[in-house]
């Protein structure tokens, strides 16, 4: 696909005109990357942000004691990295592959040259930087009150809502990530993540063969999600 179908699709640039596209498609370079690759490791100078093309990221932060904290996962058609034009021009967070793709790079200078000339680019990264803030708020929320299985329930519903299939009432996916790094993601740790797909399971909420999990009662599943601890 053509960098400039990719951009349409994208938040940060819905509403251009061809033109307009044709500005930004003009400054994008494209880069492939392997599974575990690192494209950008935490602290180093933000030279620019992404827009993933194909396959999956994630964005984490690495503890001194080598433990890996999952801030978000990247899918296709989103921008991230955005962080590159404010603060102390260095990225946050590292951003790592868990396979492969390519990402299409945005150079910082050029990318402000086209801000300052065109006044609906502000707009939509102001509007894109906001859901990213309302999301990591809502993550933030969700680690602070709610317990495990309504932190597990949350991820299943939203998943469930990118990209699942249905049949006879019951809904079908499979988990985008490894189970530690869904642990992680949930600010928990492997055990308790398997005493919580259990719990899930025993309720009759959800069935899990190896990556695959089929929901049963996904207006149950809901009501879950949206459950917060007392504490």
């Amino acid at each position: 696909m053509e960098n400039k179908d990719i951009l349409k699709k994208s938040l940060l640039f819905s509403g251009l005109d061809d033109e307009n596209l044709e500005e930004v498609t003009a400054i994008a370079t494209r880069r492939s990357f392997g599974r575990g690759e690192t494209l950008f490791t935490e602290g180093e100078p933000a030279t620019g942000f992404y827009l993933l093309a194909a396959g999956s990221l994630k964005l984490c932060k690495v503890s001194p004691d080598g433990k890996e904290k999952v801030l978000h996962f990247v899918h296709p058609g989103e921008t991230f990295a955005e962080a590159a034009f404010f603060g102390d021009g260095k990225y946050p967070a590292e951003a790592r592959a868990l396979e492969k793709g390519e990402a299409i790079f945005f150079p910082r200078e050029a990318f402000m040259g086209l801000l300052e000339r065109n006044p609906r680019f502000s707009l939509n990264l102001i509007v894109s930087l906001s859901l990213l803030l309302r999301r990591f708020a809502r993550q933030i929320e969700e680690l602070s009150f709610a317990e495990v299985p309504a932190r597990l329930a949350a991820y299943l519903v939203e998943l469930a809502g990118r990209k699942s299939t249905s049949f006879q009432g019951k809904t079908y996916l499979d988990l985008d990530m490894k189970k530690g790094e869904l642990a992680s993601r949930l600010g928990t740790v492997s055990e308790t993540l398997s005493r919580s797909l259990r719990k899930l399971k025993e309720e009759g909420l959800i069935e899990v063969e190896g990556s695959r999990v089929v929901i049963h009662d996904m207006e149950r599943l809901t009501a879950l999600a949206g459950k917060r601890s007392a504490g």
